[in-house]
């Protein structure tokens, strides 16, 4: 049975970022005609020799960076609890790195852009997000419950 932490539950904060972040999408589109992929622009950081198209990557990272300090100097500290240990964290993140890789993108690519752009692939990709979310987390509850 799933239980829902009442006190901490967060659906109005949840909506407006996610409204910001569609609004940054929608911006980055119509200002700039590319798609807010993370991964994809990351790569394109990495590995790009154009110079010109760098610096709005650069820009683009230096906001992602910076949002969360904005956030914790106006409501405060951000709470998470990391219920894994710092291995087991860098091994996810390189599953992660590979599969954006395997997928030609990232959820923020594929479930926000990609979504609104009615891609058949990244429906196909949001879906398996979803669900091998689901599966990891009833993995989870099944061996921490042992």
């Amino acid at each position: 049975m799933i239980e829902i932490d009442w006190i901490n539950f967060t659906p109005f904060s949840s909506f407006f970022g996610g409204l910001l972040i569609g609004l940054a999408a929608i911006l980055l589109m119509l200002t700039n005609g590319r798609i807010a992929g993370v991964s994809g622009l990351l790569g394109k950081l990495l590995i790009s020799k154009d110079k010109n198209q760098l610096y709005w990557i650069i820009v683009f990272f230096v906001g992602l960076m910076i949002g969360p300090i904005i956030y914790a100097a106006i409501f405060g500290a951000i709470k998470s609890n990391m219920i894994a240990a710092s291995p087991w964290l860098a091994l996810a993140g390189l599953l992660v790195g590979f599969g954006t890789f395997l997928g030609n993108g990232c959820t923020s690519g594929h479930g926000i852009c990609g979504l609104s752009r009615f891609s058949v692939r990244s429906l196909f990709a949001t879906c398996t997000f979803v669900f091998s979310g689901i599966f990891t987390v009833y993995i989870i509850k099944m061996v921490s419950s042992t």
